[in-house]
């Protein structure tokens, strides 16, 4: 019984060995496939040919950038108003940063930031009126220049280096009030004093 089982398999496995050699020997050839196939028995290749990546990934960080041409433009515009004042600029967005360490930053807004000196930390109409001017101002800088849409204002009116008011205005918030407001009005719209620790 098993004499015939290994008859039968025998058979069979030459059978199909039989009919794979037909076919390769009876498919069509043209001379270059001929060839590539001799040149490639006669010299294998080792080495696997190195995939070219077509995507490498990177990790998104929140960061901030300075903005040195734009800070420079502000800080004037600012010193012509006041002497005093200062001021600078800065991108916010995110850093896509490659396992390398390199990195490519995108940017979502530019901030603003305006340092006054203030002798008396209670003249909140005179702090209003000057956040009015300001605002004004980086409104009438040009959207096209800026590289990513306008963010916030934030304003330190300084007396020492423990005594200061810092005010954040946002720019679309203060586009959509009434321009007849008062100083004090304004002050009042964006200041939010923190409240002592105990």
């Amino acid at each position: 019984m098993s004499h015939k089982r290994n008859l039968t398999i025998v058979l069979l496995v030459s059978a199909v060995a039989g009919a794979v050699i037909y076919q390769r020997a009876s498919a069509p050839r043209n001379s270059a496939t001929a060839t590539v196939e001799i040149l490639s028995s006669q010299t294998p290749s080792l080495e696997a040919p190195t995939p070219t990546p077509t995507y490498e990934s990177c990790s998104y960080i929140w960061a901030s950038h300075d903005a040195p041409e734009l800070s420079e433009k502000l800080n004037q515009a600012l010193q012509k108003l006041n002497s005093a004042a200062s001021a600078n600029a800065q991108f916010f967005g995110e850093d896509c940063v490659y396992a390398d360490g390199r990195s490519t930053f995108s940017a979502m807004e530019v901030d603003f930031y305006i340092r006054l000196p203030a002798e008396d930390l209670n003249a909140t109409a005179e702090f209003g009126d000057w956040i009015k001017q300001v605002m004004d101002t980086i409104a009438a800088l040009p959207q096209a220049e800026l590289g990513a849409r306008k963010g916030y204002a934030e304003f330190s009116f300084i007396k020492s280096a423990a005594e200061r008011i810092v005010v954040r205005v946002p720019i679309e918030a203060y586009q959509s009030l009434d321009p007849t407001l008062s100083g004090a009005e304004l002050f009042a719209k964006f200041y939010a004093p923190i409240a002592p620790t105990p």
